[in-house]
C-alpha cells in the first residue's frame, strides 16, 4: 500500500474493485490542515476516466503488475510504440500517457518502465529525471531581478514547462517528470 502522496503518473491502483491508471497527481498543501492529492485517473477495464481527491495520509492499494524497461521507438497514431531489449515492441494508447507524452520524442534514449495488465500495456513511467532542449522561450526581462523569476518555455516534444528567467532557447535543461517543475540547466 502506498499512501495518495506516493502515487505518481503511471501508477496503477485498486479502485473500487478495478484497476485505474494514474495519469496526473496535483498536490495541494495549505498551512493548518493536511495535504491534497486530486489524481486523474483512467479505467484499465472500461476506458472511463474520472477524478479522485484523497487525504495525503490516505492508504490506496498500488497494484504490483509486471513491468519491463523498454525504450520509445514511434509513435503510430494514436498508439506510442516502445521496444524492449529482445526487441519486442509494445503499444501505449496515448490516452494512457497522460502528461509524460510531452516528454516523449523521437530518438530519445530514456529508459522507460512499461506496466502490464492481463499481458496488455496500459501505462509507462518516465525515469524521474529527464534532459530536453528549450525551443521557445521569451527573451528575459532586463532588470527583473527581484525574488525568483519564472517564464513559460516550450521544449522539445511540445510540451510547455515554466523555467528561471535565465534560459534562453537551445539550453538543455533538466526536468523532474513527476511534477513537471524545471531542475536545472544542463
Amino acid at each position: 500500500m502506498k499512501t495518495a502522496h506516493e502515487i505518481r503518473p503511471g501508477n496503477v491502483i485498486m479502485l473500487d474493485g478495478s484497476p485505474w491508471v494514474v495519469q496526473k497527481t496535483e498536490t495541494t498543501r495549505s498551512g493548518r490542515n493536511a495535504a491534497i492529492v486530486k489524481l486523474k485517473l483512467k479505467n484499465v477495464l472500461l476506458d472511463s476516466g474520472t477524478e479522485q481527491t484523497f487525504k495525503g495520509e490516505d492508504k490506496l492499494d498500488d497494484i504490483i503488475l509486471e513491468r519491463l524497461d523498454c525504450t520509445y521507438s514511434y509513435f503510430a497514431d494514436p498508439m506510442y510504440v516502445f521496444m524492449d531489449e529482445e526487441y519486442n515492441q509494445y503499444d501505449v494508447e496515448a490516452d494512457n500517457l497522460g502528461d509524460a507524452a510531452a516528454y516523449i520524442v523521437d530518438g530519445m534514449e530514456d529508459q522507460c518502465q512499461v506496466t502490464f495488465y492481463n499481458e496488455k500495456a496500459i501505462s509507462v513511467e518516465l525515469p524521474v529525471h529527464i534532459v530536453r532542449e528549450v525551443i521557445y522561450t521569451e527573451p528575459s526581462a532586463r532588470g527583473d531581478t527581484s525574488g525568483k523569476v519564472m517564464k513559460p518555455a516550450t521544449i522539445t516534444g511540445g510540451g510547455t514547462i515554466t523555467v528561471a528567467d535565465f534560459v534562453k532557447v537551445g539550453d538543455k535543461i533538466e526536468i523532474d517528470t513527476r511534477t513537471g517543475e524545471f531542475k536545472k540547466r544542463v
